[in-house]
């Protein structure tokens, strides 16, 4: 059932891109791919600090937390679930190569509903991309 409303949603969501004549953006040269149908989050690219709020998290499947990041510094990044801290690690961005880091939580580490993810950069010109995803 997840999976066909979340084939719906994307369905609709690109019938709306062809609509106001939008294409996504190709992530050839990315930090990270897009996360497909188990994504809850794709942040294809920012630099410095920054974050996210989101969603729909399922208390019922693992969630992972994946962050990619280049530029000669660190980033430091924390994920929380209704009120609790459920990630809070560091990863290294070295210069002209992504570095990468991922944390995978149980089910029901996530609790269902919104989550807020932050991401403080060592400095302004690191690059970083993150998704969170739920695989069934």
């Amino acid at each position: 059932m997840r999976t066909k409303i979340l084939s719906m949603i994307t369905l609709l969501t690109a019938g709306a891109m062809a609509t106001l004549g939008v294409t996504p953006a190709a992530a050839a040269d990315g930090l990270l791919p897009h996360p497909g149908p188990d994504g809850l989050v794709w942040v294809e690219e920012r630099v410095g600090d920054g974050g996210v709020a989101s969603g729909g998290a399922w208390d019922r499947l693992p969630t992972v937390l994946t962050v990619a990041c280049e530029g000669a510094g660190t980033v430091h990044v924390t994920m929380d679930s209704q009120g609790y801290q459920v990630a809070d690690f560091t990863v290294d961005c070295p210069a002209g190569t992504a570095g990468m880091g991922s944390v995978t939580m149980d089910p029901g580490v996530v609790r269902p509903g919104s989550f807020n993810i932050g991401v403080d950069a060592s400095d302004d010109t690191i690059r970083w991309a993150l998704t969170v995803t739920q695989p069934e």
